[in-house]
């Protein structure tokens, strides 16, 4: 089966589609890669704390580097996707370390391509389910959304969170179950 034969949700797809980016420099091929993985890898900043403008930035800034590095990934060693959110991961902690006030983010990269496993949604549902939850963290005060945002994206155990914010566990407990419902209930309306 030839590259443009496959599509996204075959095994080794993605990684076809950066070999003919590595041997090639197959522009077709990137911009496919581009068009797939740019809005994930924004939203997957936007869940480590980057703001907008700084998570699009931050999202070219990780697609030129596989542009430009495309011959040093090893579809033996991770899928693209890893390989990508782990640039952008990077690049999000060497931006935070510029900065006067940064937080150690010690986490993987989520693994967006399950989503191209189920065929009840499209990448576009994927998308706007993951802007819809992004918007809907937007609304919580600050503190909850900070807490929602280090349990469920940065995987930190009530605990962990409790030492690094100074906050007692119950109340760390109690303000992401409040955050939780809010979330909940606002999905619900949704619906």
């Amino acid at each position: 089966m030839s590259i443009a034969e496959a599509s996204p949700g075959d095994p080794g797809y993605w990684s076809g589609q950066m070999q003919a980016v590595a041997r090639r420099r197959d522009q077709t091929c990137f911009m496919r890669i581009y068009d797939h993985f740019a809005p994930r890898v924004r939203l997957y900043l936007r869940g480590l704390g980057a703001r907008e403008a700084v998570a699009e930035e931050l999202a070219q800034e990780a697609l030129l580097r596989l542009w430009q590095r495309a011959d040093s990934y090893d579809a033996a060693r991770s899928s693209l996707a890893t390989w990508l959110f782990r640039i952008a991961r990077n690049l999000h902690i060497d931006r935070l370390r510029r900065e006067n006030h940064w937080i150690a983010v010690d986490m993987e990269p989520l693994e967006f391509e399950a989503e191209t496993d189920n065929p009840a949604f499209s990448s576009a549902e994927s998308f706007a389910a993951h802007a819809d939850l992004n918007e809907r963290i937007e609304r919580l005060s600050a503190t909850q959304a900070r807490l929602i945002r280090m349990s469920y994206f940065e995987a930190k155990s009530h605990q962990q969170i409790a030492d690094e914010l100074g906050m007692p566990l119950g109340t760390v407990k109690s303000s992401i179950r409040r955050a939780f419902l809010r979330l909940q209930s606002g999905v619900q309306e949704a619906v």
